[in-house]
């Protein structure tokens, strides 16, 4: 009889890496920490609960990396992305969920598999047993330290910032209107997703000054900041200069104000639907380390947001991930102890789409080891297989930094156009490949079975 394959960590990763294994026929023990041991961001004990954002970003599987590893794993079975797809809120062109009935329907299907065992408690050792940890950014301490321990190293560390949550009954839809960037999406709702919030040049002006004044989370003696440029607080990209926010997340291209459609905004700031009902709405690239008073504050100076009331307030917590290039084979396994895989963001890639592909590799590679199947090495032309080479050698160990899935991991495909007239074309050639490779991999694993 085969043994059961323990994943320790019920976020996307470990949700997904349960799924895949028990699809697979393996039997599978779940331990997750929540509720019984909280962490800062979490406010439940669900599987999968999304904490930092709720977007899966672009959802365009022929421009887009992110969106081609939709389509991959879409194509593999992926639990997280069937429960996101049913779960999904317009966003012009990109997947964004609501986050809490998603959550709780990956949980309903976890627990309703036959396989899965799902035990609610804190894991603080590293298993003698074939094992993943998906624990995630925010791995428990003693956990932390037994990885530490057994990896020679510590864990490298840096820090991630949560946006705010408006109530949508509190915006001033006088001042603010409904529109998604240049009008994207295929149906009115989609077009309309994003409600915007104008700034004039002086507003913009005196909004950046409060920022960089407010005051912010002070850290403990010794310890340094670092942040994933991809979650920079937005009063770290504004100290890298005053224009930053306007050419980032508050740029005023592609949108058309309809109370004074002959003024073009300064700046432009844009909420993005935060649940199914509309009620809630997050600030799109407002992750903030600002103080609880100086965010209210601050934001309250937004155009249409002068009387907001916020749902959560943005926040900031540390984030681990392990050196991966150096500590990991290309099956994820811990080199050290191979009975032991990682996956989703401790691996040192970064977003909810990109931790999820890590377990649901993670999944299937613990599945078929442990029934005696060798699967083939992952092609490096998918989004899949450039992200995994990437965080298991394809990056420098020394300068190693989380990660999102992008198109320069992936081998160049000859004979296309450089630069940026080309980047079309090149970018479909991306996709067409991956596809047809993915394709081919799943038709190899299948046989295999």
């Amino acid at each position: 009889m085969t043994e059961p394959l323990h994943i320790i960590g019920g976020g996307m990763a470990g949700s997904e890496a349960a799924w895949q294994a028990a699809e697979a026929g393996i039997d599978v023990v779940l331990h997750e920490m929540r509720p019984t041991v909280g962490t800062f961001a979490h406010r439940t004990g669900d599987l999968a609960e999304m904490v930092c954002s709720n977007s899966f970003r672009s959802d365009d599987s022929d421009e887009n990396a992110v969106g081609l590893l939709h389509w991959e794993m879409r194509a593999a079975g992926s639990l997280i992305m069937a429960k996101a797809d049913a779960h999904k809120l317009p966003a012009g062109g990109a997947l964004a969920v609501d986050r809490d009935p998603f959550a709780a329907a990956v949980t309903a299907a976890i627990r309703a598999h036959p396989r899965i065992e799902v035990v609610g408690e804190e894991i603080t050792a590293l298993p003698d047993t074939p094992a993943i940890i998906a624990t995630g950014p925010l791995t428990s301490g003693a956990l932390a330290e037994a990885i530490a321990a057994e990896t020679g190293q510590g864990a490298l560390a840096f820090f991630d910032a949560i946006a705010p949550i408006v109530h949508a009954d509190t915006i001033d839809m006088s001042v603010a209107w409904a529109q998604s960037r240049y009008d994207k999406g295929e149906t009115e709702e989609e077009r309309t997703a994003y409600l915007n919030c104008p700034m004039t040049r002086d507003e913009y002006e005196a909004f950046i000054d409060a920022l960089l004044a407010a005051d912010k989370t002070e850290f403990r003696e010794g310890e340094t900041a670092q942040y994933f440029d991809g979650c920079l607080p937005i009063e770290v990209m504004a100290e890298r200069g005053r224009e930053t926010l306007r050419h980032g997340p508050m740029k005023p291209v592609g949108l058309t104000n309809p109370h004074d459609p002959t003024v073009k905004p300064w700046a432009v700031v844009q909420l993005r639907r935060d649940n199914a009902l509309g009620t809630l709405y997050n600030i799109v690239g407002f992750q903030t380390k600002m103080k609880y008073g100086a965010q209210t504050d601050v934001f309250r100076m937004i155009p249409g947001l002068k009387d907001a009331s916020f749902a959560r307030l943005g926040g900031i917590h540390r984030n681990t991930f392990i050196n991966s290039p150096t500590l990991l084979d290309h099956d994820l396994r811990l080199r050290s102890r191979p009975n032991i895989r990682f996956a989703g963001q401790i691996t040192g890639v970064e977003g909810y789409v990109e931790s999820a592909a890590m377990g649901l590799l993670a999944g299937r590679l613990a599945a078929a080891e442990l029934q005696g199947r060798a699967l083939p090495p992952v092609p490096q032309v998918t989004a899949m297989g450039a992200l995994v080479h990437h965080v298991t050698g394809g990056a420098d160990a020394k300068t190693f930094q989380p990660m999102n899935v992008n198109f320069g991991l992936f081998p160049p495909v000859d004979g296309l156009k450089q630069g940026r007239r080309g980047r079309r074309d090149r970018y479909r050639a991306y996709t067409a490949r991956a596809k047809a490779a993915w394709s081919d991999w799943l038709g190899d694993r299948h046989a295999a079975e």
